[in-house]
């Protein structure tokens, strides 16, 4: 069975600065597996694959990472846990609009991208639960810890939660960004703190837009409490920088955007080496 929780240490935390990639888990349970009635590329194609090796470098830069094996269609750790979505789980009250789970993308999916549907049948209650149980909740409960952690030894936390987006999903907006950074409209960060992120990937040649096409979800509108020093951005990053999406690969230029993205968690990284002295604190 997948890991719930993965938390990679440096050897010395120099940085407030905590990365998580909680969509790239890749270890399909056994059960999920037997049930689905779509294969198992159509259900891979919702994971924000490999983008736990294009920040696995955080820790040598003295940033904790924190990663899962969980895949996002079995679980969804940018979900809440009681984000149940009555069309997939038996004995669910169909409550108020979300959405989220109106779209199939509840904390547990009905759907993968396109809209298919994922399960032959049902679940039950108790299987849902016992999934929030198992993963869900470790998953957060490690991440919460390690949030309070960073903030109470360095004043505050930055938490990047890396995701990655299809590409067909910004050929429509304006400037074709490479990388959408959430912040829940300055709800979930500083605006200091979110210029100075910017700052990194534009300066790294990338093209950047702010909460369009995504804003952030569960994870930055809960972890995001600027006033309390615990800022939190949702950073998506185009996958055709660095993916083959009909196959679910490494493409072509992986090895030169690992690097790429290698320069910018280190400079990510270092933002969060001496907050006050870089106009980090909490505004």
């Amino acid at each position: 069975m997948p890991l719930a929780v993965q938390v990679i240490e440096p050897v010395e935390t120099t940085s407030h600065v905590v990365f998580a990639s909680p969509h790239s888990g890749r270890l399909y349970p056994s059960d999920l597996l037997a049930r689905a009635q779509v294969d198992a590329r159509t259900l891979r194609s919702s994971e924000d694959a490999f983008v736990d090796l294009l920040v696995a470098d955080a820790p040598a830069f003295g940033a904790p990472l924190v990663t899962t094996e969980v895949p996002r269609a079995y679980v969804d750790f940018n979900r809440g846990e009681d984000e149940f979505d009555h069309a997939l789980i038996e004995g669910v009250a169909r409550g108020a609009l979300n959405p989220r789970v109106a779209s199939g993308l509840g904390v547990i999916a009905r759907v993968v991208a396109n809209g298919r549907p994922i399960y032959r049948g049902r679940l039950t209650r108790a299987e849902a639960e016992a999934r929030i149980a198992r993963y869900w909740r470790p998953y957060h409960q490690a991440l919460d810890a390690l949030l309070q952690r960073q903030r109470a030894r360095f004043g505050q936390v930055v938490l990047c939660d890396m995701h990655s987006m299809p590409h067909e999903a910004i050929c429509a907006h304006a400037g074709r960004p490479e990388v959408v950074l959430g912040d829940r409209y300055g709800a979930a960060c500083a605006p200091g703190v979110l210029d100075q992120i910017e700052a990194v990937f534009r300066n790294a040649g990338l093209k950047v837009m702010r909460n369009a096409p995504f804003a952030g979800a569960y994870v930055a509108q809960h972890y995001g409490r600027p006033s309390m020093g615990m800022h939190a951005i949702q950073i998506e990053l185009d996958r055709a920088l660095y993916l083959d999406e009909m196959r679910i690969e490494p493409g072509a230029g992986f090895a030169a955007f690992q690097t790429l993205m290698r320069g910018i968690v280190a400079d990510i990284a270092a933002l969060g080496h001496a907050p006050a002295q870089r106009g980090l604190a909490a505004e």
